[in-house]
Order: structure tokens, then C-alpha cells, then sequence
């Protein structure tokens, strides 16, 4: 988009060369079938996701290769081992690099970064079993430019383990604080009753028998005695993540802004 506003203002393009470019960004569509929404990011902050399941391996790997060829990364969540194996030769093809994050990856264009942003997300989760949808929302959260932590294993069923990762996340500086937790989903409504940044729920579908596929977790945090928990649909990572950022972005912001106030000098109109 600025690349066409500065040939805009130098005069490279007429006013309607420029509006037919900035509809380009906005949607292309690939083979008939789908379209692309590359103005996703720039109204939201947050990038399209591919979500592999229900696509044919080599398909969901042309999608994510053709975002990265024209943003600069492509994502992708929900990936079995036939996608993994298609998106690694597709990004080869297209001399790209990809980054693993469990089930899920960002394809990159070489030498491309996401534009640093001052915020933290922290990611904690009860058990190992619960990661992989937590590495989903940490995909989103990279992606948008914002730093990550990680904090695994940390259930109620041995709260000792908890302490100390929530304290070192929160020494860290994070802004907000994504908690997955799959079995009973207790441990979000748990941080969210300790602390005083933003918590994002994320059940997760692990567990046993009735309520096992994420159902009792989802009830556990919607029911949470902690108010002010937020909670996102059943192994939904990316929603969670996406949350985060914006949340994140928007405290960097308002950071951003108040140091600038305050080297105005006294007396200075704003």
C-alpha cells in the first residue's frame, strides 16, 4: 500500500491505476476457488490464516506460498503430516523458509520480518498435551510482530510448578497473558484471580470421557468465579492469539504515547 501511494504522489500512477492496485491488495482471488484477503492485515493487525483441514495437502500449501509471495508470510493452522510434507516442498520450490510452530507454520519470504511491535504476550498452559494450540496462537502473535513466552506443564494438579513461571512471565512485562488448559480447564479463571493484566481462556480438547473433546473446560471458564476472563471457542489458537495482539498493540500504543507526552516540554500546546 505505500509502495503505491509514493508512485501516486510522484505521479507513476493516475488515480484510478491506484485505486485498481489497492482493490488488488484488498482481495485476489487464486484459481477461481479462493480469495485471498491481503487487506486483512492492514484493517485489523492480525494476517489471514490458512486453516488445513478440509484441504487437499497440496492445495493449502499454494495458499499459504501465494500470501507469502505477496505479503511477505503466509500462515497456517490445523496441519496433518501430508500438509506438513506439502508445505515444505512447496516453500522449497519457492526458495521460502518455514517456521514450525506444532501443528501449525508461517512461510516466509526470504529476508522478510513482521514490523516490530513494543508488545508482549505471555502463554501458559496446564499441561504438555495443551501446546500445540498454544503454539497456534503463538504463530499469530510472531507474526503480528510482538514478543512471545511460553510457560508449559504448569496445571493445578501440582500448583507448585505454577508459581514461578506466572511470576517470571510477569517480570518479563507481558500485556496480556493467553492461558490453554484442557481436563477440568481450571487453571485460567486461577491466573486470571491472581493477577491484573488481561487473561485470555483457550480450553483445549484433551481430556477424559464426558466433556473430554473440550466441552468441560469451555463450561469451566465460561463459569469462572474470576471476573473479567475471556474466553475463546474450543482449541481456537488463532482467535486467541489474534486477541492478544490486538490487546498487546493497543497497551503499546497507549506506552508509546505517554512517553511521548511527557518529554513535551511544560506549557507546550498539544
Amino acid at each position: 500500500m505505500k509502495d503505491v501511494l509514493r508512485r501516486l504522489l510522484a505521479g507513476e500512477l493516475t488515480d484510478d491505476e491506484a485505486l485498481a492496485e489497492l482493490r488488488t491488495l484488498q482481495l485476489e482471488e487464486l484459481g477461481g476457488r479462493a480469495r485471498l484477503d491481503l487487506g486483512r492485515f492492514l484493517r485489523r493487525g492480525v494476517p489471514e490464516v490458512v486453516l488445513a483441514t478440509g484441504k487437499a495437502p497440496a492445495e493449502a500449501a499454494r495458499l499459504v506460498v501465494a500470501l507469502a509471495e505477496r505479503q511477505g508470510q503466509g500462515l497456517i493452522s490445523r496441519m496433518s503430516d501430508a500438509h506438513r510434507i506439502a508445505l515444505d516442498e512447496a516453500a522449497a520450490a519457492a526458495q521460502m523458509q518455514v517456521a514450525i510452530y506444532a501443528d501449525s507454520a508461517r512461510v516466509l519470504n526470504f529476508g522478510f520480518t513482521p514490523e516490530p511491535v513494543a508488545g508482549k504476550v505471555g502463554l501458559l498452559t496446564a499441561g504438555t498435551s495443551d501446546v500445540p494450540v498454544a503454539e497456534e496462537a503463538r504463530m499469530v502473535v510472531e507474526a503480528c510482530g510482538l514478543e512471545s513466552r511460553l510457560e508449559a506443564d504448569l496445571g493445578v494438579a501440582g500448583l507448585h510448578r505454577f508459581v514461578g513461571p506466572l511470576a517470571a512471565t510477569l517480570e518479563w512485562g507481558a500485556d496480556v497473558i493467553v492461558v490453554a488448559a484442557g481436563m477440568d480447564g481450571v487453571l485460567p479463571g486461577l491466573v486470571c484471580g491472581l493477577i491484573d493484566l488481561p487473561v485470555i481462556g483457550l480450553p483445549v480438547s484433551t481430556g477424559y470421557g464426558r466433556g473430554g473433546a473440550g466441552e468441560a473446560a469451555l463450561t469451566t471458564m465460561l463459569q469462572s468465579c474470576s471476573t473479567g476472563l475471556v474466553v475463546v471457542n474450543i482449541d481456537n489458537g488463532v482467535g486467541a492469539g489474534a486477541a492478544a495482539v490486538l490487546i498487546a498493540s493497543r497497551a503499546a500504543r497507549t506506552r508509546a504515547q505517554s512517553r511521548k507526552d511527557s518529554t513535551r516540554a511544560p506549557g507546550t500546546a498539544r
